[in-house]
Formats: structure tokens, sequence, C-alpha cells
């Protein structure tokens, strides 16, 4: 089968599966391995394409347009360059992790609830797939739906709240986004991707566009001060909810400022790229310290989530700056580089946490760390596990969130002494409130309302799940050369066209 097929496939395949999902009336043993066996289908396809794929290439490859609104200039079109193959892959082996964990769990089996996740990977993955803006969009916007059923249905006792919330605030920055691509189509006469980041705006259309479109994407990342969401729908969202959101929801506002911010309004992302600076560090400090003060597992990891993201954003707007204090391409390629590996790095540390906060809760029926302490004595095996997460988390050197984080603060010394000062003590403040939850949910006397309930450690699946993150977190810590040349020509050559359509 040709790859541009199985591009369709990936995105096609998981929504009418999911959809059929939906029309079942109960759920079963074999529904959830049906559930497994699919998923595990699309991520094997994820890797072909990956292996398939010839990153010295710098055009979008398994490339196919289809006529679909004429009319209106809008087509089916689709490919990938090693931004989306990235993420696509990411985002198939989040669902194939999440699948697993739903069939483990004693909670969250239900014919519906799966099917909405399977509807979830299908979307995503056509949001990292399409090559039109108004399908992009389409598959951005439409992606609100089963997550706002996701969190609304089975999330916790303020689930409503949170995902009328969730709702609220990305249908608000939407809207800009879909204002700014009809103003480009009215300008340039189509919704290429391509031809998109082939155009060229005066200073105030590229301003203006900027504001928009970085808006809909900050929105979704979530930065600094439109954050305020992601906590609430973290804390509400079932596990594999939050799973999903922070691994793959949050990538996608990132991918978004890779594709349609940077490329295509360049000149507006220089000018305003001091104000993202401040923002994005504002996130790595203050939301850092605001994890501090965190009782509940979910909202600290949440918290937490935020400020590394900052990281991402940092990286990105990075860009300018470096490169006119060094005249490197290449050094300015360094913070691009740093922000993609933060994206994946977190996408996998976040999901383990966020795992093992919800085993957990599933456990111990509380995320409070003043309620639950000394799990050690109970769980060993999942102790020991949490700990090397929020070790990771905190950036360890030897695990991938270490390599993000100093690639991001190498490029913020050549752009400020300041900035890199600053962008560092992120390091001091993650091992503040990752250790402190691990001294008190981990280590010290075993605290639980009934003690003479039988507490089992993790079963088989879920040692599987977290033992396969932990590999693959070390892997790309102590092994990072693998991505970042994987990612290196893609991104020299989008740093080295941005700064050309800058003016730099």
């Amino acid at each position: 089968m040709d790859n541009n097929i199985l591009l369709s496939v990936l995105i096609w395949l998981p929504i009418f599966v999911g959809i059929i999902f939906l029309f079942l009336k109960r759920y079963s043993s074999l529904l959830g391995l049906l559930n497994i066996l699919f998923n595990f289908i699309i991520f094997l396809i994820s890797v072909k394409l990956l292996y398939d794929f010839d990153n010295s290439i710098t055009s979008f490859q398994f490339y196919s347009k289809t006529p679909w609104f004429q009319q209106l200039g809008i087509n089916y079109e689709i490919g990938l360059d090693v931004f989306s193959v990235s993420l696509v892959l990411l985002n198939c082996f989040i669902g194939l992790i999440i699948s697993l964990f739903n069939f483990s769990s004693n909670v969250y089996k239900n014919e519906k609830y799966i099917g909405l996740f399977l509807i979830c990977i299908g979307i995503t993955n056509g949001v990292f797939i399409a090559l039109d803006a108004i399908l992009f969009y389409i598959f951005f916007e439409i992606l609100l739906v089963p997550m706002f059923l996701i969190i609304g249905r089975w999330g916790s006792e303020l689930r409503i709240f949170a995902a009328i919330k969730f709702f609220i605030y990305t249908f608000l920055g939407s809207i800009f986004l879909l204002i700014s691509f009809i103003y480009i189509y009215q300008s340039i006469g189509s919704f290429s991707v391509e031809d998109f980041q082939n155009s060229y705006f005066n200073f105030n259309e590229q301003k203006w566009l900027f504001i928009a479109m970085a808006f809909a994407f900050a929105i979704k990342i979530p930065m600094f001060p439109v954050h305020t969401w992601l906590p609430d729908a973290h804390v509400q969202a079932p596990t594999s909810g939050s799973v999903f959101l922070a691994a793959i929801l949050l990538k996608i506002g990132a991918f978004g400022i890779l594709r349609y911010v940077l490329p295509v309004v360049p000149i507006g992302a220089m000018e305003f790229s001091y104000v993202m600076i401040i923002l994005s560090l504002i996130a790595i400090v203050y939301i850092g310290l605001v994890a501090l003060t965190q009782s509940d597992m979910k909202k600290l990891i949440a918290f937490s989530s935020i400020s590394h993201m900052g990281f991402v954003t940092l990286g990105f707007f990075l860009l300018f700056g470096v490169y006119e204090n060094t005249n490197e391409v290449s050094d300015a390629t360094i913070s691009l580089n740093g922000s993609f590996y933060q994206v994946i790095s977190h996408g996998l540390v976040s999901a383990a946490l966020f795992i093992c906060v919800g085993i957990i809760y599933d456990k111990f029926k509380s995320k409070n760390i003043l309620s639950v302490n000394g799990i050690i004595n109970v769980v060993p095996k999942l102790s020991w596990l949490f700990v090397f997460f929020c070790l990771a988390n905190c950036g360890l050197p030897g695990t991938s969130s270490f390599v993000g984080e100093l690639l991001i603060i190498i490029s913020s010394y050549k752009y400020s002494l300041v900035t890199s000062i600053i962008t560092a003590t992120t390091l001091v403040i993650s091992a503040g409130y990752s250790l402190w939850m691990v001294k008190r949910v981990i280590f010290g006397n075993y605290s639980y309302k009934d003690k003479n309930l039988e507490i089992h450690d993790c079963d088989i699946t879920q040692l599987i799940i977290l033992g396969i993150l932990v590999l693959m977190v070390i892997y790309f810590g102590v092994y990072p050369s693998l991505l970042i040349e994987f990612l290196t020509p893609g991104l020299e050559h989008l740093s080295e066209s941005i700064i050309i359509k800058a003016g730099l």
C-alpha cells in the first residue's frame, strides 16, 4: 500500500472504528483486546512511515492532494515533514499506551470511553498530517468534542466545569485562528500550507496575524497567562484523559507555532519575540513556584507541564536573538532542536507521571500528597517507577528531559547571560516540587485510612507500560544523537528560511 494512502488510514481508521465502538451496547474483554489491536496496527503504520521517511529531504513527503471544495480553494491535502512524522509516531504510541492502560484498569472499561480515545488519535493524526489550512482547522477544532466528552462524562466531581472551561478557552482561540486563515486566503488565493509559507505580508499584516495565530496556539500549549484551563482539566479528567492532554494535546500548540506562525509571519514573530521570551520565562519560573504550593498530585504535575512547555516556547523565540548575536544558522537551530526534543521528552515523561498517579489513585482513592504517605511499604515497584519519572521530570542527567533543557539553556546563554540564569533556575525549582512529592508520597511512615485493606502492586500490564516508558526516557537521555540527527536537516532548513524571510 502506498504511503500516501497509509496517511489517510492513520486518520480515518481510528475514527471509523471509534465511531463503531460508540454504538456498541456493552464492554467486554474481547472489545478491549480489539482496541489494543487497532491501536497496535495504527502504531505499526506510523513506524513504517518513519522507516520510509527520508530526513534529508526538506520538502513534504508522501504528499497527496485531492480536490474537495474547489469553489473555496479547499483541498484534501496531506503529507509529512520531519516534525509531523515524529509527532504522528508519538501520538500513535501514546494511543497504544492508553489502550493498554485502559485494559488493565478496573475503572475505565467502557466501550464509549475507549471509542472516544480512538477518535482522538485519528483526529490528532489529521492535525499533524493536514497540509491544507482549513483541513487542519477542522481537525484542530473538532478534537474539542471527544475531549470535552471524555472530561465531562468520566471526570471527577467538578468535571462539567472543567470541560466547559477547556471548551471555551480553546474555542475562543480557534476563532482568531480561523480569521487569520481566511485573511491569508484572501491575500494569496490558497489554503495550502506550502503557499502560506511562501507568502509575504507587510509589517502591520504580520503583526496582527502573529497576535491572532500565536494567541490560538498559546492557549493550546498553554502559555502564561492563558494557562488556567489546564490544571482544572487535568485534575478533573480521568487518568487516560490526563495522559492524552499532557502527552499529545499540548503538543498541537507547539506544532502550530512551527507550522503556521514562525514560517508564515517571521517578521511579526521577531517583533514580538521579546514578549514571548518574557512570557516563557514567567511560565518556567513562576508556574514552577506555583507547582511547589500544590497538594494535589495531578495539579502539581499539571503546573509542572506548563513550566516545562515554557521551555518549548522559549526555544522557539530565542531563534531570532541567537542568530543576531552569533550570525550562525547552526546556533539558531540548537534552540529549535532543544524545543522539539523537549516536546517529545515531555510527551513520554508526563504520560508516565499521570499513569503512576492514576494507579496510585485507583489503589489509595486519593491524589492528595498530604494524605497518601509511605506507599513504598506496600507498592514498592510502583513507588520506584514513580521516583524515576519524578527525577526525569526535574531533568536528571541520563534522562530525555535533561537533553532538551540543556540545549535550550545553551541557546539562552548565547542570547543573554541573564536569560540563561533565569532559565537554569527551573532545574532547582522542578527538583524542589518533584522531590517534595516523592518524599511525602513514596517515603516515610505508611499512612492510609484503611491499613487493613489489601493493596496489590502494579500488575504485569502496568509494569510493561511503565517499563517501556522507562526504557524510552533513558534511551533518549543517553543517546540523544539519534533524534537530534534525524531532526537537524529539517530544523536547519526551517531556521534558514525563517531568518531569510525575516530579513536578518
